[in-house]
């Protein structure tokens, strides 16, 4: 099987407009590429700024099933790649049988990590959702502190500008206590033997989800017989899909999901070929 189609997920604050290099790189390629965005949030940023509330209650589960319908619906099994939340979606859908190959940028933490979310991560959002709101929003100047550190000001700010809207609070709840919660949002079977091949990345600079984070995620994996690896891209921030080099990281993925993907390795992805049939 040639695998000719990629989806591509956003991560919290921002659209599938992040992936707009990306796309454009991988057309060229001659991939069929998907990238759009979380449920109500579609439309154009500066309105999704001012009126956030079509998408503020959005939980975790209702972003999985919604980029399960839209690859079901593909002829074929695609390379899955997420960012942040995106890639926290990504390893539930493999979990649940979809994709050729997977990879998990910079993820947001799934349940069974035993270390807590980094205080970045929490510290700029939870005050927020003690606050009772349900989306939350990041200045330019928390961007930059906190996602695209590695960057000048000005490109910062021109990265905030075309990309950043509000998120729904609520995912970071859901990821903030998995731990405590009883089939929680967050959860994957790390010990599935049947799910298609796995790349977790890491951004060195990274201080929403540090490669700490991450190495622990890949860790978890270590019972499964399902195909798992772990990259790490060094003086990256968590912004890592955007920032300069973006495309030595989307040809890294690509070429390693390929090679996954395509060929003789299509033996961890037998039982979701199965489940492709049925679904369809």
């Amino acid at each position: 099987m040639t695998v000719t189609t990629i989806v591509l997920i956003p991560g919290l604050c921002m659209t599938a407009l992040c992936w707009e290099h990306w796309v454009k790189l991988y057309s060229r390629k001659g991939y069929c590429v998907v990238a759009r965005s979380w449920p109500g949030m579609g439309g154009d940023i500066e309105q999704l700024r001012r009126d956030p509330s079509i998408f503020a209650s959005l939980g975790l589960t209702e972003v999985v099933d919604h980029y399960e319908q839209i690859i079901c619906e593909l002829e074929t099994p695609p390379i899955i790649i997420g960012y942040g939340f995106g890639a926290l979606a990504t390893q539930i859908l493999l979990d649940r049988g979809w994709g050729a190959a997977g990879v998990a940028i910079a993820s947001s933490p799934i349940k069974g990590i035993l270390r807590c979310p980094t205080i970045s991560m929490v510290g700029a959002f939870l005050g927020e959702a003690l606050k009772d709101r349900k989306v939350t929003s990041l200045t330019a100047a928390q961007f930059h502190r906190r996602y695209a550190n590695t960057l000048s000001e000005s490109e910062s700010r021109a990265a905030f500008e075309r990309y950043v809207v509000p998120g729904p609070t609520r995912m970071l709840l859901q990821t903030a206590f998995a731990n405590f919660v009883p089939q929680a949002a967050t959860s994957v079977n790390f010990r599935n033997n049947t799910r298609a091949p796995l790349l977790l990345v890491a951004a060195g600079e990274d201080l929403i989800t540090p490669p700490s984070l991450v190495k622990a995620n890949f860790d978890l994996y270590r019972q499964s017989k399902a195909e798992t690896d772990y990259k790490e891209f060094p003086d990256k921030s968590h912004f890592i899909i955007g920032e300069k080099d973006w495309d030595k990281v989307a040809d890294y993925v690509l070429g390693w999901a390929v090679c996954r993907a395509d060929g003789s390795k299509l033996t961890a992805v037998s039982n979701q070929t199965d489940a492709w049939s049925v679904r369809l």
